[in-house]
């Protein structure tokens, strides 16, 4: 490709909306198989429900699908924060629209809730699958000036990218396995991994993200290939277990009494 076209596709790519979107389908899809491996047989028969006729592996892309209603457009919020170098969630500026802890805890207790309506219990639980998946990508808990990284140009394998893309799709796909390959390789989590993983909540999830970005942001100056490849692939792998291996472990507690 031509120095030039490159040029104009970088700055098409930087022109994206503010973290666009997270984890590509086939991580949220990994996610959600994950997720669908460790419910209970009480939360597995409660989500069917709430769900059909979609299954859940693939019900985690439905927040970013409906990022085309202009009515949802107040939602953007909800699928990342943004906490600066040096601070921490408590100290950050709160974004007046919500973030995705605030919306994680609230669909989850929308969820909890007995007389929460069954159309808006099913949308809370596709957020909630959505958005477990999206604050284990770890930029989504990014800084406010490079937006998540959607405004940093790198070269991906001689191909012009953003740095929140690789995260969300580049490295996953680099692999060229189906959501299904990933699940059948990386869906071996310890027993002490999952009781450690499943005790913890958003904020913690949000605090590993964050205590990422020095790793990410190592970017060999911006042209990304093999390096780059071997040593976040194992992060990746890790971050989409841990995320569905703890949205599992909320539906489990959300719908243990149902």
């Amino acid at each position: 490709m031509r120095t030039g076209h490159k040029t104009l596709l970088i700055a098409l790519l930087l022109l994206l909306p503010t973290y666009a979107y997270p984890w590509g389908k086939n991580g949220h899809r990994i996610v959600g198989r994950i997720a669908e491996n460790h419910l209970t047989p009480e939360a597995a028969q409660a989500v069917e429900e709430l769900l059909a006729p979609e299954p859940l592996a693939y019900a985690g892309t439905w927040a970013d699908w409906i990022r085309s209603d202009p009515a949802w457009n107040h939602a953007d919020a909800w699928h990342y924060v943004t906490i600066e170098d040096g601070e921490t969630y408590e100290t950050s500026t709160k974004n007046r629209r919500g973030d995705i802890l605030e919306a994680i805890l609230r669909f989850e207790a929308e969820l909890r809730h007995p007389e929460t309506p069954d159309q808006q219990r099913r949308e809370a639980l596709l957020w909630l699958i959505h958005l477990v998946g999206d604050i284990h990508q770890p930029l989504h808990v990014g800084r406010g000036a490079d937006r998540g990284g959607n405004s940093i140009g790198v070269v991906w394998f001689d191909e012009p990218e953003n740095l929140h893309s690789v995260w969300d799709t580049a490295l996953i796909e680099h692999e060229q396995l189906s959501f299904t390959e990933w699940v059948e390789r990386i869906d071996h989590p310890t027993p002490e991994q999952l009781a450690t993983w499943q005790s913890t909540g958003p904020l913690e999830w949000a605090q590993e993200s964050f205590a990422l970005r020095s790793q990410v942001y190592a970017m060999d100056g911006g042209r990304l290939s093999w390096s780059y490849v071997y040593k976040n692939l194992p992060t990746v792998r890790e971050r989409l277990l841990q995320a569905g291996v703890r949205l599992a472990g909320v539906l489990n507690g959300i719908f243990a009494a149902e």
